[in-house]
């Protein structure tokens, strides 16, 4: 028994461990332009596990995450993490131009909010790319949430619209989108809360990076 006990826990460590290293170093990319779904299950002997394959024949549940650069202790290094000039180049460029905003600023939003996962889901309920929830998606007429192309327009939709609102002010769109509009009325700029600063400080840092390569993604 003593044994088998400390197999298992060997097990969970090792699962745990696996699913750190993915998550910091970004190698859940099944391919350049899709992120692989990462799903949580229970072994026939109690283990909690993590697979990139759908499980057959267990109870399993999509493995969801937060909003991804909103850890306030991330070990990232915001000025040197992969960047993702190509997935859903089109899309991103497509609604841009629509509702007149940078290309870049979208990239930026994305790769914080869900690291280019179009199936993330955040234990709050918010979905796809761009994180939204399932009201705000109601009003931007957004149908599927975890399509990457209605998404993606809804997202920007949303985005422009801020921006229009804080007069291109782009640290007050980022603080809008992450915290609320309520929360950056309330305080009258970014809030005082530690998840939206070093959010809206980590947008600006990818923004800036995405735009210096415009001439690739354009």
């Amino acid at each position: 028994m003593k044994v088998l006990l400390n197999n298992r826990w060997q097990r969970i460590f090792t699962d745990s461990v696996c699913l750190l290293l993915l998550v910091i170093t970004g190698d859940i990319f099944a391919a350049e332009n899709k992120l692989a779904n990462i799903y949580t299950y229970k072994s026939s002997a109690g283990v909690t596990s993590f697979s990139d394959i759908e499980p057959i024949g267990v109870d399993f549940s999509r493995y969801r995450v937060d909003c991804y650069a909103c850890q306030v202790d991330s070990l990232i290094d915001w000025r040197q993490a992969k960047l993702y000039l190509q997935p859903y180049k089109q899309d991103i460029n497509q609604a841009a131009l629509k509702y007149g905003i940078d290309a870049a600023f979208v990239r930026a939003v994305i790769h914080a909010e869900s690291h280019f996962n179009p199936q993330a889901i955040s234990k709050q309920g918010a979905q796809g790319l761009m994180q939204l929830m399932p009201a705000t998606a109601r009003e931007l007429g957004v149908k599927n949430a975890l399509s990457a192309q209605q998404n993606i327009n809804g997202g920007v939709k949303h985005l422009a619209r801020l921006l229009r609102k804080y007069k291109g002010n782009n640290e007050l769109a980022s603080a809008a989108y992450n915290a609320g509009e309520g929360a950056v009325k309330r305080y009258g700029g970014i809030p005082p809360y530690k998840e939206t600063q070093v959010y809206v400080e980590r947008v600006a840092i990818l923004h800036q990076r995405y735009g210096r390569f415009s001439h690739v993604t354009n």
